[in-house]
């Protein structure tokens, strides 16, 4: 499978220790499958007038040697995953994690649910209107060495 990740530099060899802290899925190398979201993502670079890098690269996994979590939808549970890794309490051990992106307008509401001015039912209910997009973070050096090969990075 094809994935992308935006960035302000090529990425040819990706590795966990730059990835940062409270992120949706947690510390990882984050990609999409979709190609236009992954060029949309790169344009906060150009607006913030650096270099804008789309780095392309083969995904194979075999999933019975990896430990996966995968979200199909917003639901309770992508909510409360999300929860947790932004708050810095998650201490899952999943080699990838697979689901929905809180976006601008994701990360909107999960700060009002945050605050206690949504209840997760609220908090659900907003977030099934949200276009359908998709992020895969690679939370383990070892898949990323063993399942994800660069293709190419293409300046825009």
């Amino acid at each position: 499978m094809k994935l992308y990740h935006s960035s302000d530099v090529s990425v040819t060899k990706p590795d966990i220790i730059y990835s940062r802290n409270y992120l949706d899925f947690g510390r990882g190398f984050y990609l999409t499958s979709i190609h236009e979201q992954a060029v949309k993502y790169a344009q906060r670079f150009l607006r913030r007038k650096r270099e804008a890098w789309l780095n392309i690269y083969e995904f194979k996994f075999e999933p019975s040697e990896w430990k996966i979590l995968k979200f199909n939808s917003y639901d309770k549970d992508w909510l409360n995953f999300i929860a947790n890794c932004r708050a810095g309490n998650d201490n899952s051990d999943f080699d990838i994690v697979i689901g929905g992106i809180a976006n601008d307008r994701v990360i909107q509401t999960l700060d009002r649910y945050f605050v206690g001015e949504l209840s997760e039912n609220e908090t659900l209910g907003l977030l099934k209107y949200e276009k359908p997009n998709i992020q895969y973070c690679i939370r383990s050096q070892r898949m990323l060495d063993k399942c994800l090969k660069h293709i190419e990075s293409k300046q825009l």
